[in-house]
Parts: structure tokens; C-alpha cells; sequence
């Protein structure tokens, strides 16, 4: 192997551009499978991140079910899920301009069956499911009024488009996860009121279900209440309605029983659930014998697991995925989304017993060397008030290039979104381009992360911008002490909460040299009144209720202590946010301005909430390499636009 080429941290030349990482955008979502064919959602920013419906047959042919301009995506909370169903070959969708349902055509047409709402997407709709009899397609309704906060419902709406839509359950704030029993005459669903988020507390029940005209009678409260969170109720194909529930602690498989009792089936120290940010993922299966196929890992390395409805694991086959999501079972074979530390996600198609596996479509067609790969480390780290934290540590890694020995790594630092979220060790191209030039980067789990059971997940109430700012610095603490970062070259970075993170860092802390926040907060009052319903009392068990904790909305809000900022920072935000508005990027702008710290605010025509352009999600990236290279002062290699830096004399 030819020598490295000596060069400073920060600087090193990479295969992993910015336009590599948008070719290898892909999202992938949403397995559905329908007899022997399999269907998923492909997010694609080269068509300015449109959604379309793949059909995979049994003979390995491909089809878009969908064409341009139809976008499969829905807006039900913001974040969507659950944007398509399909039963024996016909398919039904949310279209994104309109927010109406639509029957799939065989020729990528489409046929409206919802009406046309009197107020601009009014009506928008979720977590969709065909009834056994395909004359009902069961979902959530979101309708918005001029006004006056929206109305949630579930909802069976007729698959031809002849009739109204039948409400079936109404009267609380939300609803999820309608599923109907394999005999077609029970249906179960979720709901849950303010304050709560569904990871607080909700309640499952269930109802007889009459097909013929749509209706529900004699519901029943099954289990679930306050400081309850249930995932992913389905029933077993012998009508066993199985659920995760976090009762224990931790998200854990369970079942109804006959005689009306909750019983475990899975009880352990790990979460098999998540929380429930968009409609209809799934983390397990049922097999033909109506044994649950639940997606685990065991020493870093993936497994599924077949647990009978009795509690007793019968088998566990490893697969090559650390990262799986979206288990779907069909026939001998189990379908999911999977990834690893050094493979990018991809719909796969998995022999239950052998393991064996077929890459259906993956995210990325890039070939890159693993030498040009950071492989992450899991690390646990001490914190505030005698906490701890967890993160992933990519130490910088190139095939080509290494430093002179003589200086240790800037570090960035990544605060994840949510923040009831987590990170994960799955290939991430957007780290790696960081890593491949010579940085190090800690992604870390703070206090308030998911997949660490309910008391990990619950220390953030009452202490967002608190401990998770602390757990972030701790990280970069933590591999300063190691050796494996330069404490004078520290960087932060995130989106959404984790930019209300990454703003708290750099201005109640003097921590770090420089920041970057996607669509971040800043001002925690102006968030409570300009934005949606489902997060519309999210920051009541964050950081308290208000306006009786006023007080804290204040103290936790960075513009009120601009003061204290003298760090730089970018700040990259999207036109179209509905979750964190454009004014939040304007505040914490115009204080940078008058305060004459160096600072760039990067605006985004089109985008919503998470960037899913191929030219803004290049142009972000680039835009933030530039800025960290001007702020630290090392000059990164490639031919980068520059951005345009206010204040740029104080640097």
C-alpha cells in the first residue's frame, strides 16, 4: 500500500463529496407487502424529493405505482406515515398537494376518492389500512378549520369514493394504528389527549366492527392510561391482538389474552418499540402459524427472533443488519429496511430460517472502499447530576490521507432531532463525509434518547435544553480527556430539537468554536404559538407548562441571552417549515447581526422540515464545510462555493 499523503486534519480530500451523498439519497420507507408482492416508498431528491410507491413482483420486476406528478406523502402531524396501503394489487395513497386519497391505476394515473377539502389540504389523512372485504380504506383523519386547532379522528373511508366518510372513533385529541382482526368483525386503534405525546401515555381499545356500513360498537378499553406507552398494535392471524408496551420500563412485546388480561410475551431490559413520530412502522411480524417474527440484536450483530402468542422463543437467525425496520413477512421470507456501520439502508429480502439475504433496492448504487469508512464505536460517558449518556464515536479515517501526528482531530459533535429520537451505528454518508476529511464526530444519545428504557427516556422532562446541552458537552469533554479531539476545535451541530440544542451550547456555554443548526429553535414563546397540534403541548413535560412556567420558556430560550453568544454559527433553514417556522432562523439571525458575530443564514425555497432537495441538501453541506474551514482556519479541499459570511471581518 502506497504511503499517505501528510495533511492537516480538516483538509484531507474525499471520495465522499456532497454530490455523491445526494445520488446515494434514497429514502427508503413504508414496506408493505400484498400476497407475493412487495411494496415500498422511494424518496427521491433528484425529483425534488418526490414520493413514489415501488411494486417489486414475484417474477423480480419493478414498477413506480405512481407517477409524476403524484407525491405519495402525507402531512397528518407534520411528519406523516402511513401514506399508502394496498390489498390484492390495488393500491391506495395520500397525494402531497392536495392531501387526498387516490386509487392507483395500472398506469401510474390516479383517481381521486376523497373529496377536494374546502380549506387548502384541509383534509389530510394516515395510517392507512384496506379492510379484509377491501370496501373500507381505515385511517386517521386530520381536519384543519380556519381558526381553531384541528380535529383528529379515525376514520373508514369508501374504497370506491361512492359515499361519506364514516367516522369511527372521535372525541379525543389523536388517534393511530387502526387494524382489523383476520374474521374482519374487530378493529383496535390508539388514542391519546394533551399534554401527552404517544410515548407519555395512550390507551389501546377495541370495538366490534360492522363492514357492511362501516361502523364500530361495544369499545372497550383494553389497557394503556397515563405514563403508558403502546406501539404497533396488530392481530395474529388467529385474532390475537399483540402490542408493545413500555409498562415494564422498557418496550415490550404483549398480548390481550382470552379472558381479558394483558400477558407479556417479551420482557426484557431492551425496547422494541420506538416513539410513534410518523404512522404505521412496524418492528415485528406474524408468520403463517401466527408465531411473531421480532426484529432484535445480540453482541452488535442482528437477529430475528420467532416468539410464539404463548411467550415461548422457538428460533433466532442472525442477518448481516444491525439497523432493521419496516419487518414485513411473506411466506417463508421476512422483507425490512436494513443497514450496518458500513451499508447504507436497503429494502431486503430475508429467508426466515437461513438467513440469507437479497437486496431488493438499496439507498446507494456507490461503491466505496471501506478503508474510506469511519466504523463507529459505541462509548458511555459520565454526565451532570450524576447522569450518564451514550453516543457513537467515529474517530477520522481516509485511505489516502493522515495527519503528522503532531495535532489532534477538531471534533464535531452531532445533537440528534426530536429529541425523544436516537441515533444509530447505520451507515451514514453525511458523517462520513466529515470523517473522510479528518474529523472526528461523536453522535451522541442525551438524556431524553430513545432505545435506553422509559427512566433514560423521561430524565429530560422538565430539563430539556439542560441536559441534553450538558450530555453533548460532556461527549466532547469525555474524547478531549482521551486524546481523540482538539479542545480548541470543537463543533456542534444538529436539526430541529437538536438545534435548539446545538443554539443552547453556543450560547450558555463557551465550550465550542463554532455551530451549525438546521431549522433550530431560539426562542421557545414564539414556538408554543406558531406551530402544529401534535407538538403543541410537547414542551409541557420538556420543560413545563405554560404560562405557569413562563419563567423557564425564558431561561431556556437563547435570543433572551444573545449577551452571552460569541461563537459562530450557520444557520440553515427551510421556507416551508410548518413544525419549526422560518421566524426562529430570522430571530437568532438578526441578533447575530446586531451583535456583529460572524454568521451565515442560508434559506431554502421548497423545503419543509428536513431538507429532501438534492441542490439544497449539496448545498447546506458544502455550505457548512466552508464555514467551519473559515471559522477554524484550515482550508478544505475541493472547490466549494462560497457562502456568504456576515460580520466575516470579526473572524
Amino acid at each position: 500500500m502506497p504511503d499517505k499523503t501528510i495533511s492537516p486534519y480538516g483538509s484531507w480530500e474525499s471520495p465522499i463529496s456532497a454530490d455523491l451523498i445526494t445520488q446515494g439519497g434514497l429514502r427508503l420507507e413504508q414496506v408493505r407487502v400484498d400476497g407475493p408482492d412487495v411494496y415500498w416508498l422511494e424518496g427521491r431528491p433528484e425529483e425534488a424529493g418526490r414520493y413514489v410507491i415501488v411494486k417489486r413482483s414475484a417474477d423480480g420486476s419493478t414498477v413506480n405505482v405512481n407517477s409524476a406528478p403524484f407525491n405519495a406523502r402525507n402531512a397528518v402531524h407534520e411528519y406523516g406515515g402511513g401514506a399508502y396501503a394496498v390489498r390484492d394489487g390495488v393500491v391506495y395513497f395520500a397525494n402531497w398537494d392536495d392531501q387526498r386519497l387516490y386509487r392507483a391505476g395500472g398506469s401510474g394515473g390516479a383517481e381521486a376518492i376523497t373529496d377536494e377539502p374546502a380549506v387548502v389540504r384541509g383534509d389530510r389523512y394516515a395510517d392507512l389500512a384496506v379492510s379484509s372485504e377491501s370496501n373500507w380504506i381505515l385511517c386517521v383523519r386530520e381536519t384543519h378549520h380556519e381558526g381553531r386547532e384541528t380535529d383528529n379522528e379515525l376514520v373508514a373511508v369508501p374504497t370506491d369514493g361512492s359515499g361519506d366518510v364514516r367516522a369511527l372513533a372521535s372525541g379525543h385529541d389523536f388517534y393511530s394504528s387502526p387494524r382489523q382482526n383476520s374474521a374482519g368483525d374487530k378493529i383496535s386503534w390508539l388514542l391519546w389527549d394533551h399534554p401527552n405525546m404517544p410515548w407519555d401515555g395512550c390507551e389501546l381499545w377495541v370495538a366490534d366492527f360492522d363492514s357492511l356500513n362501516g361502523s364500530v360498537s361495544n369499545e372497550q378499553l383494553v389497557t394503556g392510561g397515563m405514563g403508558v406507552s403502546i406501539v404497533q398494535p396488530d392481530w395474529s392471524p388467529d385474532g390475537t391482538l399483540v402490542f408493545i408496551t413500555d409498562e415494564s420500563g422498557w418496550w415490550n412485546l404483549s398480548k390481550w389474552s382470552a379472558n381479558g388480561n394483558v400477558v407479556s410475551l417479551v420482557a426484557e431490559e431492551k425496547d422494541h418499540g420506538g416513539p410513534a413520530w410518523a404512522f404505521g412502522f412496524s418492528t415485528y411480524s406474524f408468520l403463517e402459524d401466527g408465531a411473531i417474527l421480532l426484529k432484535g440484536s445480540k453482541g452488535g450483530k442482528g437477529l430475528l427472533r420467532m416468539v410464539t402468542v404463548n411467550g415461548r422463543e422457538v428460533a433466532e437467525t442472525a442477518v448481516p443488519h444491525t439497523s432493521i425496520a419496516e419487518v414485513n413477512v411473506v411466506g417463508s421470507d421476512v422483507v425490512y429496511i436494513g443497514a450496518s456501520p458500513t451499508s447504507a439502508a436497503e429494502v431486503v429480502r430475508a429467508n426466515i430460517s437461513s438467513g440469507v439475504t437479497v437486496s431488493l433496492k438499496t439507498s446507494s448504487d456507490i461503491e466505496l472502499d471501506d478503508a474510506y469508512l469511519s466504523v463507529p464505536q459505541a462509548i458511555t460517558f459520565p454526565s451532570t447530576d450524576s447522569g450518564e449518556a451514550h453516543a457513537f464515536y467515529y474517530p477520522p479515517t481516509n485511505l489516502d490521507f493522515e495527519s503528522d501526528g503532531s495535532e489532534t482531530p477538531p471534533l464535531l459533535v452531532i445533537s440528534h432531532g426530536g429529541p425523544t429520537s436516537a441515533t444509530s451505528s447505520s451507515l451514514s454518508l453525511p458523517v462520513q463525509f466529515w470523517t473522510s476529511r479528518g474529523f472526528a464526530v461523536v453522535d451522541v444519545n442525551y438524556r431524553g434518547s430513545t432505545g435506553h428504557g422509559r427512566a433514560f427516556r423521561d430524565a429530560l422532562k422538565g430539563k430539556w435544553g439542560v441536559y441534553d446541552t450538558d450530555d453533548c458537552i460532556a461527549a466532547a469533554d469525555y474524547l478531549v480527556s482521551k486524546g481523540q479531539a482538539d479542545t480548541d476545535r470543537l463543533a456542534i451541530k444538529g436539526g430541529s430539537a437538536g438545534g435548539y440544542t446545538t443554539i443552547n451550547a453556543l450560547t450558555f456555554h463557551a465550550r465550542f468554536a463554532v455551530g451549525a443548526t438546521y431549522y433550530g429553535i431560539a426562542d421557545l414563546s414564539v414556538f408554543i404559538g406558531d406551530t402544529h397540534k401534535y407538538e403543541s403541548r410537547y414542551l409541557d413535560s420538556l420543560i413545563g407548562p405554560y404560562p405557569e412556567a413562563k419563567q423557564l420558556y425564558h431561561d431556556r430560550s437563547a435570543i433572551n441571552f444573545i449577551d452571552q453568544l460569541s461563537c459562530p454559527m450557520i444557520i440553515l433553514q427551510g421556507l416551508e417549515d410548518k413544525i419549526v417556522p422560518p421566524s426562529q432562523a430570522e430571530i437568532m439571525a438578526g441578533a447575530l447581526r446586531d451583535k456583529g458575530i460572524p454568521f451565515s443564514l442560508m434559506m431554502f425555497e421548497g423545503e419543509q422540515h428536513g431538507f429532501r432537495q438534492s441542490k439544497n441538501i449539496k448545498a447546506s453541506l458544502e455550505g457548512e464545510l466552508y464555514f467551519y474551514g473559515r471559522v477554524m482556519g484550515f482550508t478544505p479541499a475541493g472547490d466549494l462555493t462560497a457562502v456568504e459570511i456576515e460580520n466575516e471581518s470579526a473572524l
